[in-house]
């Protein structure tokens, strides 16, 4: 797990934890899948997508660009996709 990835499942799941929410409503709240948010959880050390780090920099409260990401086109190229 890289330290960026784990960096951000700590704060996910600390987010969740304060607000008293499960990974669906936190989905509902981002309006990204369950799974995308289940898999960024689990810091499986994938960088996401600007649109997906966008969505948890606004729920998390973060400046504009403090999660690193990826353009979507990268990972076809690379074969990491996520949510």
């Amino acid at each position: 797990m890289s330290e960026e990835s784990e960096r951000l499942a700590k704060a996910l799941i600390e987010f969740r934890e304060s607000e008293g929410i499960s990974p669906r409503e936190l989905a509902r709240r981002t309006e990204l899948s369950e799974a995308t948010i289940r898999s960024h959880e689990a810091g499986r050390g994938r960088t996401p997508t600007a649109f997906v780090a966008r969505r948890f920099e606004e729920a998390l409260g973060w400046e504009p660009g403090s999660i690193p990401s990826v353009e979507p086109e990268s990972l076809t190229e690379s074969g990491d996709v996520d949510g």
